[in-house]
């Protein structure tokens, strides 16, 4: 029996490399693309393209989302201080950028001639009053003593009228008795001689009541005198009002001066800071005419002057991104406080009119006021900035 045959198992291929088994022209290309993609020029060119990518996705994102404006600067409120009285500074408190408090002098105006009007008044006004005080004593003093004389003599008229009554009925009855004793004296019951003292008794009675007539005229006249001196208080008193009305007009002369006077030391209205003096000491300004000026540092705000086609995306209250020029790596922020209502060309100081009709369409500008809610750092009236303004 022939021997068995050992059975032998076809061995696994060799793994081939492509370098062995790929063509020469194909191997080239496949390396060749393997080199470009890891070659650094690659890479970079990829790292560009996304960087480009990624700023164009923010900046359409920005512009779909904010609204940029680089015409923009810092305004604020410039107070032009002048002076409401003419004369000669005697002295300038202040320099160009220095800080002052509300109430704080500035400028000083000789006021020695305004003080010496001052002093001129009140002198007037003293001697009105002390003569309005002799009046006033004068005619208490009248008033007493016609009183008085108005109580005696009214007195003596009455008492003097009570006495014609009382003569006057005496008469009636002794009248009435001497034509009794008429009657009696015929029929013969009296002699002549009673008959005769009654018709005395009527004749005294008679030349007394005339008597006490003119005494009563006589008083009376004296009453009239009483009130006359009544009538001469009314004099006085009119004496007395003129001399108040001077003592007014005189006061308000006053006061106007001394207005003149304090208008003379100028103070600062507010907090602020002086930004441009336009005199020296010993000049001399006019009424009205400006000193210096200066701004509240606290109260400073953003104008930026939008695109009117842009305008419309704006609503108050916005928050607003502001870079200054001048502090590039600080962060200040605001918000939109009001909307012009009426674009910078209406109030240019030279306007353009077009008698032509010829027309080019120029986009206009709407002024917006950015009110400031961080400000790191201060801002001065005319530096520039930029703003993006949030539209979301």
């Amino acid at each position: 029996m022939p021997p068995p045959v050992a059975k032998t198992m076809p061995a696994s291929p060799a793994p081939v490399s492509p370098a062995i088994g790929t063509p020469p022209r194909q191997r080239l290309r496949t390396t060749g693309r393997l080199g470009f993609v890891r070659s650094p020029r690659f890479i970079a060119i990829v790292v560009v393209l996304l960087a480009a990518l990624a700023y164009g996705g923010r900046e359409l994102h920005l512009r779909l989302t904010h609204v940029y404006e680089y015409d923009a600067r810092v305004t604020a409120d410039i107070v032009t201080v002048s002076s409401r009285a003419d004369g000669w500074i005697v002295e300038l408190a202040v320099r160009e950028g220095m800080k002052v408090e509300a109430g704080q002098v500035l400028v000083k105006i000789d006021d020695r001639v305004a003080k010496l009007k001052v002093d001129g008044l009140k002198a007037q006004i003293e001697g009105i009053r002390v003569e309005r005080a002799r009046l006033r004593a004068e005619r208490k003093l009248d008033q007493n003593q016609a009183d008085a004389a108005m109580r005696t003599r009214t007195s003596s008229v009455t008492v003097r009228e009570k006495a014609l009554a009382a003569l006057r009925a005496d008469l009636d009855f002794a009248k009435l008795e001497l034509e009794r004793g008429r009657t009696l004296f015929a029929s013969r019951v009296i002699n002549e001689r009673q008959l005769q003292v009654a018709q005395a008794a009527v004749t005294k009675l008679e030349i007394q009541i005339l008597q006490l007539q003119a005494e009563h005229e006589q008083a009376e006249g004296s009453l009239g005198e009483a009130r006359v001196g009544h009538d001469r208080l009314g004099v006085i008193d009119a004496q007395i009002e003129a001399l108040t009305h001077q003592v007014a007009v005189l006061a308000a002369q006053l006061h106007q001066q001394q207005v003149d006077v304090e208008d003379r030391t100028i103070k600062s209205p507010i907090p602020a800071v002086i930004d441009r003096t336009f005199t020296l000491p010993g000049e001399y300004v006019a009424a009205g005419q400006r000193i210096l000026l200066l701004h509240n540092p606290d109260e400073v705000w953003i104008e930026a002057n939008i695109k009117e086609t842009q305008v419309g995306r704006l609503k108050i209250g916005q928050p607003v991104h502001v870079t200054v020029d001048a502090y590039p790596r600080e962060w200040f922020e605001g918000r939109v406080a009001r909307i012009g209502s009426a674009t910078t060309a209406r109030f240019a100081l030279l306007p353009t009119p077009n008698p032509s009709g010829n027309f080019t369409k120029i986009t206009q500008r709407v002024p917006v006021k950015i009110d400031m809610v961080k400000m790191p750092k201060p801002l001065t009236p005319g530096m520039m900035v930029e703003v993006e303004i949030d539209i979301r």
